[in-house]
């Protein structure tokens, strides 16, 4: 179910420059950045880069791309 949110206008044109430089629709620019904000919020012990890769790993192990690290290299 999607809702009507009133925005600056400030943030929907940073939103609109962002989404088109990493191919996302604009809602989806918005809600990435509500997504990381809340994970931010509820976990101010990690920073961006860490949030970023565990969103990454939990996508790969949905899509089974998971492969075993080899400690001898």
């Amino acid at each position: 179910m999607s809702q009507a949110v009133k925005l600056s206008s400030k943030i929907i044109d940073q939103a609109r420059i962002i989404s088109k430089a990493l191919n996302r629709s604009l809602a989806g620019q918005i809600e990435y950045w509500a997504k990381i904000g809340k994970i931010a919020e509820e976990n101010p012990e990690m920073n961006y880069e860490f949030i970023k890769n565990i969103l990454v790993s939990k996508e790969e192990i949905k899509n089974k791309k998971l492969f075993d690290y080899d400690f001898d290299d």
